[in-house]
């Protein structure tokens, strides 16, 4: 597919940086001032204090690369920098974003690489879509950056992981920056400089291409992995590659020919035949009835979960509680299992060769989802079938605020693969979704159906919907 957004990586990308101790030093001397009038003195010598300050946050990332959650910065000064200090958190959680703000800001020397601007204004000019997706603690650095070179007028949107919560590599950060822009993931490029966050991060996403940029800097860190479709010393280079993409363009197909393939998630690609297993092993564990009578209570914690009015943890946190759980220890053991239980999915026989079939023959693949596991679970899930990588388009009702039938999730899906309803095809199983698909004129499969279900066609076996006359 014709490259239609152009994403970016920030540091070592945009921008280079590079560091000594003596400068780092010197900010750390103003960083204890700062500390200092806000009532926070830990009475080290500036090493000392700069030797707290780098420590904690090795640690912190360290622990980032292997969960890839990011925390909010009071977590991370509290948790991690002065873990063990004797500090007030209040007065730390006022300073926290200012701290991790200085910190970026002031523990490098960044520089912008001289022909940036020349190229944003090159591919605005060939009508791309440009943004940016950033691995930083705090939420102040990159904006303010990109204003200090005068550039923050090209880039939209601009995806943080201290706003999104998961950092690169997830794919989940790719797939929102897509959406945001309204294009297919298999229609987005990103250029990075790292392998192990940037290349391998849009691989799992399915990026049309992911981009290379050399940065000189030791990390000291392993970045092998995914191999780039191109690696690059200065970004004028990209230029090229874009050229040569618009160059091969192939012709529009004609209006009506399906083009798509919109899935349902839970029970059209998997099913979970232990499903509440492991939590109900939990519940008999701690002597709990695992039937108590309070389902009205649980369908009101669902209902704001799958509308994204309550975040994932909270929800799972709420249905723990209401079998009088409340021990910390105990109620964290009580989300895992059901965290565990989500996660035992099986698919369906034939659902990854019938996705990989469908994608080789160039059909754009998306799914639409009511769900209260985050896109990041899922892409995990699906990676373990091996087909992460095939989905251009993935609409979350926790995203958008509803649940099908609504129709907005539906033209959600088709707004971000850039089609009419007619080019596309929604395979469900309830009577309630498959309607909804019909009613914005999409063509409908049945799979592991409702018996009251009504679509275009009906099959029995997932792979049977490469049989469907609607797949040519």
């Amino acid at each position: 597919m014709t490259i239609r957004a152009v994403f970016f990586d920030m540091g070592g990308t945009i921008e280079t940086f590079r560091y000594t101790r003596e400068s780092r030093l010197d900010a750390t001397a103003a960083l204890q001032q700062r500390l200092i009038k806000v009532g926070i003195d830990l009475h080290p010598d500036v090493e000392q204090l700069y030797d707290v300050i780098s420590g904690g946050l090795n640690n912190y990332k360290r622990w980032c690369i292997e969960s890839l959650d990011e925390l909010p910065p009071q977590q991370v000064w509290s948790q991690y920098v002065f873990a063990g200090y004797e500090i007030d958190l209040v007065k730390l959680a006022a300073v926290a974003e200012e701290l991790s703000l200085f910190v970026e800001t002031n523990y490098y020397i960044r520089a912008m690489r001289p022909e940036i601007p020349a190229v944003l204004e090159a591919i605005k000019k060939m009508g791309l879509k440009i943004g940016l997706i950033s691995n930083v603690n705090s939420r102040g650095q990159v904006p303010a950056y990109l204003k200090k070179y005068g550039i923050i007028q090209y880039f939209d949107p601009i995806v943080l992981s201290s706003e999104y919560g998961r950092r690169k590599p997830d794919p989940a950060i790719f797939h929102y920056a897509a959406r945001l822009v309204n294009v297919p993931a298999s229609a987005c490029l990103y250029v990075g400089d790292r392998i192990t966050r940037d290349i391998e991060g849009a691989r799992r996403a399915g990026y049309g291409k992911a981009i290379q940029i050399h940065h000189d800097f030791e990390h000291g860190e392993n970045d092998t992995g995914a191999t780039p479709d191109a690696v690059i010393n200065n970004m004028t280079e990209l230029l090229d590659i874009l050229h040569a993409d618009h160059a091969s363009k192939q012709q529009k197909p004609k209006p009506g020919k399906i083009q798509a393939f919109i899935f349902d998630a839970g029970d059209i690609l998997y099913h979970r035949p232990e499903r509440g297993a492991k939590f109900t092993a939990f519940l008999k564990e701690m002597g709990m009835d695992v039937r108590p009578n309070h389902s009205q209570q649980k369908k009101s914690i669902e209902y704001k979960a799958y509308r994204g009015e309550v975040s994932h943890d909270e929800y799972r946190e709420a249905v723990v509680r209401l079998y009088g759980i409340t021990q910390p220890e105990q109620v964290a053991r009580g989300k895992q299992a059901l965290i565990d239980d989500d996660a035992n999915v099986i698919f369906f026989e034939g659902v990854p060769e019938t996705l990989l079939s469908l994608k080789e023959q160039g059909c754009l693949l998306a799914i639409i989802t009511d769900t209260a596991n985050s896109v990041s679970a899922k892409l995990s899930w699906f990676e373990r079938g091996g087909f992460g990588h095939v989905w251009d388009s993935i609409i979350s009702s926790m995203d958008m605020g509803v649940r099908k039938p609504d129709p907005k999730l539906y033209l959600a899906a088709l707004t971000q693969l850039g089609l009419s309803a007619d080019q596309a095809v929604f395979v469900g199983h309830r009577a309630s979704e498959l309607a909804g698909a019909r009613a914005v004129g999409m063509h409908t499969v049945a799979f592991n159906y409702e018996e009251d279900a009504g679509a275009d066609y009906f099959i029995e076996n997932f792979a049977d919907l490469l049989k469907v006359p609607l797949v040519n």
